[in-house]
């Protein structure tokens, strides 16, 4: 969940979302100074992002208006880049960060024979589709409490041939699935709620609620998937979940109570701790 804002989305290979007209320099020039008027400390990558996706010098005009007034860059032109992907986002829906891709390294490094993968509290669905992508040809399933992440999230795994479910963490999940899990993938909320309003401007107007509030100390949902999650992994199964470095002690000790073999993976560069819980 979202501390710090991020910098722009570095373009990534995948197509584009939208076809961009050439813009002249002085075009150029504007929407640079229109954005670094607005406090955008990278206005000239964000110029440049915001062009690309542009179909027209109007729509053009349009995404600057709302880039300008606060909206997060990523919802202006549509897409995060996320470990080389494209992941589509849409107004609503939670914007995934950079530092969740040590989460999906980690994954990867953990069980890289995975064969039934889970993205829960899948928000874009960009956890899922990323793990996906690096395993090969997997059973993918997500899931969200919040039917438009649900959507969106079916729009970024459905080359991979995923299914997203709607629902309140394993609520949602088919009960075929239990006992035959690999991975499970839950980016869940872990902001304090008295601390919501400490959150930047981005997340805190633009993202909701659902996605960032964790409860008192952060980590209501945490706790109730690591209690979940042991009668859904297949045997060697994990779980990863992600939280702070503040949290992690408790994060790590609610993993260790519900039987979970638990251990503390962290990225200093990336400000990331993931928790990892194999089960037996």
């Amino acid at each position: 969940m979202p501390h710090t804002p991020s910098p722009p989305p570095s373009p990534v290979p995948s197509p584009p979302l939208s076809a961009a007209p050439p813009s002249s320099p002085a075009s150029r020039a504007a929407v640079v100074a229109a954005l670094r008027a607005a406090g955008c400390v990278f206005a000239e990558d964000e110029a440049e992002l915001i062009l690309a996706a542009a179909p027209s010098p109007d729509a053009a005009a349009s995404m600057v208006e709302r880039r300008a007034a606060g909206l997060p860059l990523e919802l202006v032109v549509g897409w995060a880049g996320f470990l080389g992907r494209r992941i589509a986002v849409e107004p609503g829906v939670f914007v995934p960060r950079r530092r969740t891709e040590f989460l999906v390294e980690q994954a990867l490094a953990q069980a890289p024979g995975a064969a039934v993968v889970v993205d829960l509290c899948c928000g874009s669905g960009a956890v899922g589709a990323a793990l996906a992508a690096g395993l090969g040809e997997v059973e993918l399933h997500a899931a969200d409490i919040d039917p438009v992440a649900v959507r969106c999230a079916r729009r970024n795994v459905a080359d991979l041939g995923g299914q997203v479910h709607t629902g309140d963490l394993f609520e949602a999940l088919p009960g075929g699935l239990r006992g035959r899990i690999d991975v499970l993938a839950a980016n869940v909320p872990y902001v304090p709620t008295g601390e919501i309003g400490l959150l930047p401007a981005e997340a805190r107007d633009h993202e909701p609620r659902v996605a960032l509030d964790g409860g008192a100390d952060g980590l209501d949902v945490l706790r109730r998937v690591a209690a979940g999650a042991p009668g859904w992994l297949a045997p060697g199964g994990c779980l990863l979940a992600e939280t702070s470095r503040r949290q992690a002690p408790a994060a790590v000790a609610a993993f260790t109570g519900a039987g979970l073999r638990t251990r503390l993976a962290v990225s200093e560069e990336r400000c990331a701790h993931v928790v990892i819980g194999v089960g037996p």
